[in-house]
């Protein structure tokens, strides 16, 4: 229990407040918040404005290096549509963001091409979708049309389209699985494919996912890719990933090293350099009998230019000739497999 204090005690404070002498209380200082930027002797404070709806959950490095890893992807995206659909297609990475699953399938149109991978060993699904600015020109190239006067349907894909479209999202996951061969062997397959993207829920609403955005252009038309990915799903790995850019500065620069000194060791190394005057063909019987002074005829003119091996090896294209009182042999250009010399 508290202590009670008594008429007494109570009428004295009341003549010590009126008097001045009660204890006044002791006034601290405001709280500061200092900012790692504020420079020194600066009074101003500044203050940055915090979401917690958005937490910022992959680091800038993290960030980098998936930006780096996608554009990989993109390169060798790029190459195998192009092979496939005989003619230029560029793919390049537009942009790399963190938002909301909800901000991303809000910001996707209807209908559109939207599929669900999956990412084996890692727990749970990644989101490609694309425009259908550019799938509809990729199915008329491959039905054999000239996208001159191509009209975009406003529907979903039939059942036919969706089969070519499987055709290029199978060069997409290879792709992929390439790119992310670096940081974790990964085995991506194909669950569904939807076109309302609203129906699709594989995170919550407000789970930090991570947008890549591609530009795809084929001759006249121009489209978007977007390869959503959930931050659940790649937090098991989310540490290779910043390590990633380091190991192959570390890697590169190791080679370096490994190539120079294995350079320095094979330098004084001998090698036998033979040159090959000519062909022809002889009797077993005439070559019995050759004997020193022998005079062997050839159908190759002196002046013609002759091979040089280098361990057996045909290296370099050249003609003979004398230097000093010694026969020497006169490097023109690396051999081709094509030459007939």
């Amino acid at each position: 229990m508290a202590e009670i204090l008594d008429q007494a005690e109570v009428d004295a404070l009341l003549a010590a407040v009126d008097g001045g002498q009660a204890p006044q209380p002791e006034v601290t200082a405001p709280t500061r918040i200092f900012s790692r930027n504020r420079p020194v002797g600066q009074a101003d404070v500044e203050v940055r404005p915090y979401d917690f709806k958005r937490p910022e959950r992959v680091s800038k490095d993290q960030m980098r290096a998936l930006e780096n890893l996608h554009d990989g992807f993109a390169r060798n995206f790029g190459a195998s549509l192009s092979g496939f659909l005989r003619t230029i297609i560029e793919v390049k990475v537009a942009s790399i963001e963190q938002m909301t699953f909800s901000e991303f399938t809000h910001s996707l149109p209807n209908p559109t091409c939207f599929n669900l991978l999956a990412a084996e060993p890692l727990d749970g699904n990644m989101c490609l979708e694309i425009s259908p600015l550019i799938i509809y020109p990729v199915i008329d190239r491959l039905l054999g049309g000239s996208n001159a006067d191509l009209f975009i349907p406003q529907r979903p894909l039939t059942a036919i389209e969706l089969r070519l479209v499987n055709k290029i999202l199978d060069r997409a996951m290879a792709a992929l699985k390439d790119a992310w061969g670096n940081v974790l062997p990964l085995t991506f397959k194909l669950l569904d494919t939807e076109s309302n993207p609203q129906l699709v829920q594989i995170v919550p609403p407000n789970e930090v996912v991570v947008v890549v955005g591609f530009e795809l252009k084929m001759g006249g038309r121009a489209g978007t890719m977007s390869l959503c990915i959930p931050y659940n799903v790649i937090e098991p790995v989310i540490e290779k990933l910043s390590n990633q850019s380091w190991a192959a500065y570390k890697r590169k620069d190791r080679d370096d090293q490994l190539s120079k000194r294995m350079a320095g060791q094979l330098e004084m190394a001998r090698l036998t350099l033979t040159g090959i005057l000519a062909n022809t063909t002889i009797k077993l019987g005439d070559l019995v009998r050759l004997q020193k002074g022998d005079i062997i005829v050839t159908e190759k003119p002196a002046m013609a230019p002759l091979t040089l091996l280098v361990e057996g090896r045909r290296k370099y294209i050249g003609n003979l000739g004398q230097f000093k009182g010694k026969r020497a042999f006169k490097v023109a250009r690396p051999f081709n497999p094509k030459d007939r010399v």
